[in-house]
C-alpha cells in the first residue's frame, strides 16, 4: 500500500496504481479531490498532510509530488513515521526552473527572480535549493538523475508561465500581464515563434527508508 499526500487530482497516484495494490490518495484541497479521475485502486479522500487518517505502520510507500515544501515540518514527519511500515520508503520530488538554450535561460530567471519574484511565497525556496538542506529525518537512498523536457512554441512557454502562482500574484495585484513585456524581449531569441525549443526542467527527488 502506498500513500501519496498532497496528491492535487491525482496524477501521481494513478502512475503510482500501476505498482501497488492499493493507494491513498490525500489532499488538503476539497476542491482538487473532486477533479481527480476514479480508480478503483485509489481511495481518495480530503485530509490535511499532518493528519492522515492511515492505520500505523500500514504504507510500504509514502509520496509526496510538487508539494512537500508546503509542510515539510515535524508534525507531517511525524505523521509520515507513524504510518510507514520498517524498511518503508518516502520519497519526495519536484522540478525547479526551466532550463532552455542560454539566452532563453538568461531571459527566463530575470523574470522568475526580479519581475514576479517578490510574488514568490517563502516556502519556494526549497524548490529553488532541489530540496537539499531541508528538514529530512530520513537514511537518504541515493536516487538517479530525472528530467522533464518537452518541444514548445513561444506562446506554450507564454501560457505555462502564466500558470506560474507568483505571475498570477503578480496579475491580481498589478492590475497587469507580465508575460507580455516578457514575450516581447523572447522574440529576439525566437524570431519564428511557432518552431519549437526544446525546455528541460530538472527533477528533484529526495527519497530516505525508515529505518
Amino acid at each position: 500500500m502506498a500513500w501519496d499526500c498532497g496528491t492535487g487530482n491525482g496524477q501521481a497516484a494513478r502512475a503510482l496504481a500501476e505498482h501497488f495494490r492499493h493507494i491513498h490518495a490525500t489532499d488538503l484541497s476539497a476542491q482538487q479531490i473532486a477533479q481527480a479521475a476514479p480508480d478503483p485502486r485509489i481511495d481518495y479522500r480530503a485530509a490535511p498532510a499532518e493528519v492522515s487518517g492511515l492505520p500505523e505502520r500500514s504504507c510500504d510507500l509514502v509520496t509526496v509530488a510538487q508539494a512537500l515544501h508546503w509542510f515539510c515540518g515535524d508534525p507531517f514527519y511525524a505523521e509520515v513515521r507513524r504510518v510507514l511500515k520498517p524498511g518503508g520508503v518516502f520519497a519526495a520530488w519536484t522540478y525547479t526552473l526551466l532550463r532552455g538554450e542560454p539566452a532563453l535561460n538568461s531571459i527566463v530567471e530575470d523574470f522568475y527572480r526580479n519581475t514576479v519574484g517578490p510574488w514568490w511565497p517563502p516556502e519556494r525556496r526549497w524548490v529553488d535549493l532541489a530540496y537539499r538542506d531541508m528538514p529530512f529525518p530520513f537514511a537518504d537512498i541515493a536516487t538517479p538523475d530525472f528530467e522533464i523536457r518537452l518541444e514548445w512554441t513561444l506562446e506554450d512557454l507564454l501560457a505555462y508561465l502564466r500558470t506560474w502562482s507568483a505571475t498570477q500574484r503578480y496579475m491580481k495585484e498589478k492590475g497587469s500581464d507580465p508575460c507580455i513585456e516578457l514575450g516581447e524581449r523572447l522574440l529576439a531569441i525566437w524570431p519564428r515563434p511557432n518552431d519549437g525549443k526544446s525546455i528541460i526542467w530538472p527533477v528533484a527527488l529526495r527519497c530516505g527508508r525508515f529505518e
